[in-house]
């Protein structure tokens, strides 16, 4: 074989019914993802945050320990910081820098489960599993949203597609290596990176039951199984000693804090033993699936039975992706703290075992007209609200009041576009319904969305009237701050700690204010304490339905004796 042919082999055989599925597929999938991107700011409640540690490296040239307004974050490793801090560098746009890590998890995570599905079926069953993934609602939302986890998805599913290469297609050994290697990378970008080895459970059992299973390769050198922790451990490494090596070299407290913190309390702790996001045992099954998962939440009915069917057959094809669906979310749900992106992972490899059963599931009338009815009632439901909205009807004035938007003509048009869709297809393809709908949405959303919903998820219009307040060269500290007010602000900020206790900011703000003119605090009104007057504060306005006000000196009370000592001072902008 000549080395055209090896790599040609190695990486897939192109054909002209592959070339042309994966062009569409892709170019479906990046129309979806990337339109929008520049068009809004980072919203809460992850986003400011990674934006500003990223923001953060490049002006400071600090990189390796991610660090909020100069205090070090040790919550996460830092391999989704850089990625946006290198767009950052390269664009010198934080608003086109910040999605773009994201989007491009997305399209990879698309390909790969179309390239295992053409592997282990066909180009046809792997063209309609990228679509079936590409349309559901939460991947689509995580790939368009800066946060960790459609990277993290991104490292699970090349772990998935690597064992299930090497198990399941040629038995080569450099996917399962692969595998370990990419489960490595993503243990250094959210802890929950090793997943993919619980694959080799339902794998294990299929073997040791004695059973020739379909798709079965020969494999040789079964010294080589050993290798695979060896090689995770070896991508974990990459950055794992050299933080090491750099906290004792520091022999700073600070860096030591960072280093146990997110070695013990962001993995073993915060799993066994939670102390937020506190859900019930069935927390997924009830609440994240059936509406985060569709429109394949809808079929899992439908697709039991074949399912069982293909057990029954010992098709690896369905038992090692679903064996490992089902342990992933059980994983999960053994966890006091959930969210419903920790099962986003287990997405990909359903739309993959769902795919074969695609032409099955569209002869069911029931299936198809359920389909068309969500479409039908999320419609509706978005076109009555925009009609209450123009009429001015008092719960939908409510509603856009406390979120201070005037969402009525995006309903509208999304509304009635999901309407027009289900009337074209009333006749014949109903299920052809959602594709319709949820493009409409995604389009409309990362337009008229973003326009609408931008000015009310940053604060930028509390900065405006501080501008109009104080000089341009005053000092600003926050108390009980949020990401978003460093991110933002135009002015050189200083705060006193993310976990500080609010009385302490307070107190230590008061002194700070205290030392030097122009210094003004920014605070929620409800914080304010003995210390300043509340008649003399300055309003600001809302923002994330807080109200923000200004404390400037006239409202410093001198009486007042603030006992706080040590406590941290950060600065940034300085």
């Amino acid at each position: 074989m000549n080395p055209k042919n090896h790599w040609g082999e190695y990486f897939y055989n192109v054909t002209s019914e592959h070339r042309h599925a994966l062009f569409w597929l892709m170019s479906i999938a990046a129309s979806l993802i990337l339109i929008g991107i520049g068009l809004r700011d980072p919203w809460p409640a992850d986003e400011p945050r990674f934006a500003l540690i990223a923001k953060e490296m490049v002006d400071t040239g600090q990189w390796f320990f991610p660090a909020r307004a100069q205090e070090l974050y040790p919550d996460k490793p830092p391999i989704f910081m850089w990625s946006i801090a290198l767009f950052y560098w390269l664009t010198d746009s934080i608003n086109f820098a910040f999605l773009i890590p994201s989007a491009l998890s997305g399209l990879l995570t698309v390909f790969l489960v179309y390239d295992i599905g053409r592997k282990l079926w066909s180009t046809q069953i792997g063209f309609i599993a990228g679509l079936l993934l590409t349309f559901s609602l939460q991947f689509m939302l995580q790939a368009k949203t800066a946060q960790i986890d459609a990277m993290v998805c991104a490292w699970i599913t090349l772990g998935c597609y690597g064992l299930l290469r090497f198990t399941l297609v040629d038995g080569k050994w450099r996917w399962y290596l692969l595998a370990w290697f990419f489960m490595g990378i993503g243990v250094i970008t959210k802890g929950v990176g090793f997943l993919p080895l619980l694959m080799l459970i339902p794998y294990f059992v299929l073997r040791l039951s004695a059973k020739q299973y379909a798709q079965a390769p020969i494999i040789t050198r079964q010294w080589l199984w050993y290798l695979g922790p060896l090689v995770m451990l070896f991508a974990i490494s990459l950055w794992f000693l050299p933080m090491l090596w750099w906290v004792d070299q520091s022999q700073n407290s600070l860096y030591e804090v960072y280093r146990d913190n997110i070695l013990f309390r962001q993995t073993v702790t915060r799993y066994a033993n939670s102390w937020h996001h506190i859900k019930p045992f069935w927390y997924y099954l009830s609440s994240v699936i059936p509406g985060f998962w569709l429109p394949l939440s809808l079929a899992l009915p439908w697709l039991i039975k074949p399912w069982w069917k293909a057990i029954k057959q010992t098709d690896a094809r369905i038992i090692l992706p679903l064996g490992w669906i089902v342990l992933v979310i059980v994983f999960f749900s053994m966890s006091a703290g959930k969210r419903g992106v920790y099962v986003l992972p287990a997405l990909p490899m359903l739309a993959l075992i769902s795919a074969p059963y695609f032409a099955q599931l569209l002869k069911s009338k029931v299936l198809i007209n359920l389909v068309w009815a969500t479409v039908a009632l999320l419609s509706l439901g978005f076109f009555v609200f925009a009609i209450a909205g123009f009429a001015e009807a008092n719960f939908a004035v409510r509603l856009s009041d406390k979120y201070n938007v005037v969402p009525w003509l995006f309903f509208l048009i999304v509304g009635g576009a999901g309407l027009l869709s289900c009337a074209l297809r009333l006749e014949g393809n109903k299920w052809q319904s959602w594709p319709i709908f949820i493009t409409v949405v995604w389009v409309a959303y990362s337009t008229m969305g973003y326009d609408l919903l931008n000015e009310a998820r940053t604060p930028k219009n509390i900065y405006r009237e501080v501008s109009n307040i104080i000089e341009a060269d005053a000092e600003v500290a926050l108390v009980d701050f949020s990401e978003q007010f460093i991110l933002f602000s135009p002015f050189r900020m200083t705060h006193f700690g993310y976990h500080t206790d609010d009385l302490q900011q307070l107190a230590a703000a008061w002194k700070w204010q205290k030392a030097q003119p122009k210094r003004y605090v920014i605070i929620d009104y409800e914080l304010v304490s003995d210390c300043f007057d509340k008649n003399k504060v300055i309003h600001l306005g809302f923002a994330h339905r807080v109200d923000w006000v200004l404390l400037n000196s006239e409202s410093r009370l001198d009486s007042c004796i603030p006992d706080v000592e040590n406590l941290p001072e950060y600065r940034y902008g300085y």
